[in-house]
């Protein structure tokens, strides 16, 4: 069960595959726009009714505008989600009521918690960003902010209670509906912490090292990579790699932004001034551009495409970040808004990308710049490869089957 952007679903496609192969009967329940990214997978497919895509459209999701990270859009972003989280709870139930097991993503964690506990099920976390409170890092749906030991971990439970306050106006009718007794969202999350429940986080310790001041239970997988075993490139795709040099990628993911024709147009200038070709993806954000050095894409895989590239520049959101990684090329990221401001700067730590360019202060010249230094210089690139490598060799699918049996599913 998850909910939120492609971003949020397409990872599952992969992990659903690989349980299936490993003899479980898996259903994705998400957004029924998704439905085709399970397409071949052996995964069935449970749609919920709200599509995020119009949600973000809407004039309440183009008031995240407003500003690009910190607490303030995470309250917005919160109530928007807080409205229409009740439209999907009736597909939820449904949903489990034919399950032995629930697999629950961070975004509907909180209600599937009570769905599990109502009908007795046994579940498990899955977890695209380390959301647990640790002192090594802040929060990263805040960014990538530190606040220096202690303070990190009482913001991460802060943030955590924020965020758990989307459901507040759910989970008491469903824990009612279900003949479970009243309780405060607080005393369920302590009660959580008390019990171990088991996390498995869907990204390698190689990008984030597990935080030693972890509970046992909260694990490190690997990264779940989305299933796209039946995709191949478009003829348009191929046929621009052969015509020139490897192009730099740009694309901003279910991102939306306010400007997108004068985005795309900057975004232009700066591959122009920096001698590159590029390949721009459409994304919710609606970017495009015109001539023979550049081509417009719908949908493509990445896992496909990454690897023809001389570098990536994308929203460093969990999943993209993933793929360029994999692909073993250099980035460069330019978050627009959350977790994607902690994911640019484990890019930049990791020494694969230049810089991080929030989206909000780039410029041509400093887009055009940082391109530069990651297709020029031999280190970005050296160490891309060498870490793609080894996360190649990573299989985050075994370490889930293992919770699995251990919950007797």
């Amino acid at each position: 069960m998850t909910a939120g952007s492609r971003g949020d679903v397409a990872p599952f496609t992969g992990l659903g595959h690989g349980l299936v192969r490993a003899g479980h009967e898996v259903t994705l329940v998400t957004h029924a726009r998704f439905e085709p990214l399970v397409a071949g997978s052996g995964v069935r497919f449970h749609g919920l009714p709200v599509d995020p895509k119009d949600e973000l459209e809407s004039p309440r999701g183009r008031r995240l505008h407003r500003s690009s990270t910190g607490a303030g859009k995470l309250l917005r972003m919160a109530s928007m989600a807080r409205a229409v989280m009740g439209r999907m709870t009736e597909d939820l139930v449904a949903a489990a009521r034919a399950a032995d097991v629930l697999l629950l993503a961070a975004p509907v964690a909180p209600l599937g918690l009570a769905v599990a506990e109502g009908l007795a099920l046994p579940s498990l976390g899955l977890n695209l960003q380390p959301i647990a409170p640790t002192r090594e890092f802040g929060p990263p749906l805040l960014g990538d902010r530190s606040l220096g030991g202690v303070a990190n971990r009482v913001a991460g439970h802060g943030v955590n209670a924020a965020v758990e306050r989307v459901f507040a106006a759910v989970v008491p009718g469903v824990r009612a509906g279900l003949g479970l007794p009243t309780a405060r969202a607080g005393a369920l999350r302590r009660d959580r912490e008390r019990r171990g429940w088991p996390v498995q986080h869907g990204y390698s310790p190689l990008v984030v090292p597990r935080p030693r001041d972890w509970r046992p239970g909260l694990d490190m997988a690997g990264y779940w990579w989305p299933y796209d075993d039946r995709a191949r490139l478009p003829d348009a795709v191929r046929e621009f790699l052969a015509a020139g040099p490897p192009p730099v990628f740009v694309g901003l993911g279910s991102a939306t932004v306010p400007d997108p024709d004068g985005l795309s147009a900057l975004i232009v200038r700066a591959l122009r001034r920096a001698g590159l070709r590029g390949v721009i993806q459409r994304g919710w954000g609606g970017l495009a551009a015109d001539g023979d050095d550049m081509l417009t894409v719908g949908e493509a895989a990445h896992s496909l495409l990454f690897p023809h590239m001389a570098a990536v520049v994308h929203h460093a959101g969990a999943g993209t970040t993933a793929a360029g990684l994999r692909a073993g090329v250099p980035a460069v990221p330019v978050p627009v808004q959350f977790d994607e401001s902690f994911w640019a700067a484990r890019l930049v730590a990791l020494g694969v990308a230049p810089c991080a360019l929030p989206l909000r202060r780039v410029t041509e010249g400093a887009l055009a710049a940082a391109l530069g230094r990651a297709v020029s210089l031999p280190a970005h690139r050296t160490r891309a490869a060498a870490l793609g490598a080894r996360l190649r060799e990573e299989d985050g699918v075994a370490p889930v089957v293992a919770a699995l049996d251990r919950l007797g599913g």
